[in-house]
C-alpha cells in the first residue's frame, strides 16, 4: 500500500496528477494482469508509442509503476510493473491530544548489574555453562556476568541503572519493572519462602514473598544441560508498578509510595534494586532469570508512561 499524507503535499500532488488521466488509469489496470512493455501498452490502448511512453514516465515519476530496460530484438524495450495494490490518502493529520500518554520502554539483561552484594549459595550461568565458580562472590565482578541468563544468591541484592530518555518537560504518570524471579534453596524447594524487596532510586517500594524455589519441571526456555539437573528451573513473572497515587504488585495495592517520592527526573537514569533485606523475616534468597532461561523470554523490563 502507498501511504500518502497532506503533510507531504509534493508527493500527494505527484500521485494525484498521475491518477487524473483516464489513459494512465487504463495503464495501471492493464498492469494488473502482468508486466507489459511500452509497445504492448500502446497497442492495447490504440495510442501512439510516444504518447504511451509519456504516460508511463508520469506514472513512474509518481512511483506508481516501476520500469526496467530489457533486451529486445532491436535494442532494448522498457517493461512496466505496477508497484502498489492500494493507495491510502490521509487528508486530515490527527493531532495529538494534550493529555495523550506516551511510553518509554527498555529491557536490561540480568547480567548488566552496576552494583551487587551476594553470599553463598550464589552463582550464574548461561545457555552453555556455569559462568563463574559457585559460592565465590568475588567472581560477580567478572566481565562474563554480561552473558548471564540465570543469577542466584542467598543474600544481598543486584542493582541496575536504566537510562531515561524522555522529551523536555515530561510528566511521568507511572513506572514499572517486571522480571521472572523466585526463591533460592539448595537444589530446589517449593516451600521455601523469601521476602524479595524492590527499591527504585533507593526508595523501598514494596516486598513480595516468593513461596518457593521451583524445580519440578524444566523451564520452558532452559538448555538441556540445565533442564536435566535438579536445580532451580523457573520463576514467577512479577511486576512492581508505581503510579501518581500508589505502588502495586501485579495490579494489587502494595504500598503508598508514588512517582513523586522517587524523584525520577532528577537524573538521566533510574536505579532499580532487587534483593533481600538484612532484617527480612524470610531470608530465602532469590533467582533471577534472563530471556533464555525459565518460562519468560525477557530480562528486566522497565516501562514509563508519561505525558
Amino acid at each position: 500500500m502507498l501511504e500518502l499524507s497532506i503533510n507531504n503535499m509534493e508527493q500527494l500532488s505527484s500521485v494525484t496528477r498521475a491518477l487524473s488521466s483516464k489513459v494512465r488509469l487504463q495503464i495501471i489496470d492493464l498492469l494488473n494482469t502482468g508486466n507489459l512493455n511500452v509497445h504492448q501498452l500502446a497497442e492495447e490502448l490504440e495510442i501512439p508509442i510516444s504518447t504511451a511512453a509519456s504516460h508511463v514516465r508520469i506514472l513512474e515519476e509518481a512511483s506508481l509503476i516501476h520500469t526496467e530496460l530489457r533486451p529486445a530484438k532491436r535494442g532494448a524495450m522498457k517493461v512496466c510493473t505496477r508497484n502498489f495494490d492500494d493507495v491510502h490518502i490521509a487528508l486530515n493529520q490527527k493531532k495529538k491530544e494534550a493529555n495523550e500518554l506516551e511510553n518509554y520502554e527498555l529491557e536490561m539483561p540480568i547480567g548488566q548489574y552496576s552494583e551487587f552484594e551476594v553470599a553463598p549459595t550464589c552463582g550464574m550461568a548461561n545457555q552453555d555453562k556455569f559462568l563463574v565458580p559457585e559460592d565465590e562472590p568475588v567472581h560477580f565482578y567478572n566481565p562474563l556476568k554480561s552473558d548471564a541468563q540465570i543469577i542466584w544468591t542467598r543474600k544481598g541484592f543486584l542493582e541496575y541503572k536504566f537510562p531515561i530518555i524522555l522529551k523536555a518537560n515530561a510528566k511521568i504518570k507511572s513506572i514499572q519493572f517486571s522480571l521472572e524471579i523466585c526463591s533460592e534453596a539448595p537444589n530446589h524447594d517449593h516451600e521455601w519462602p523469601s521476602d524479595i524487596t524492590v527499591w527504585i532510586n533507593d526508595i523501598d517500594v514494596g516486598t513480595w514473598t516468593s513461596p518457593g524455589d521451583f524445580g519440578d519441571r524444566p523451564g520452558k526456555l532452559n538448555p538441556k544441560y540445565w533442564a536435566d539437573s535438579t536445580s532451580t528451573q523457573y520463576g514467577i513473572l512479577k511486576t512492581w508498578k508505581v503510579t501518581n497515587e500508589k505502588t502495586m504488585l501485579d495490579d494489587i495495592n502494595l504500598s503508598n509510595v508514588t512517582t513523586q517520592d522517587l524523584n525520577l527526573l532528577d537524573n538521566n537514569y533510574v536505579k532499580f534494586r532487587v534483593g533481600i533485606k538484612n532484617d527480612a523475616i524470610h531470608k530465602g534468597g532469590m533467582n533471577i532469570f534472563g530471556e533464555e532461561f525459565g518460562d519468560y523470554a525477557q530480562g528486566i523490563k522497565m516501562k514509563i508512561d508519561y505525558y
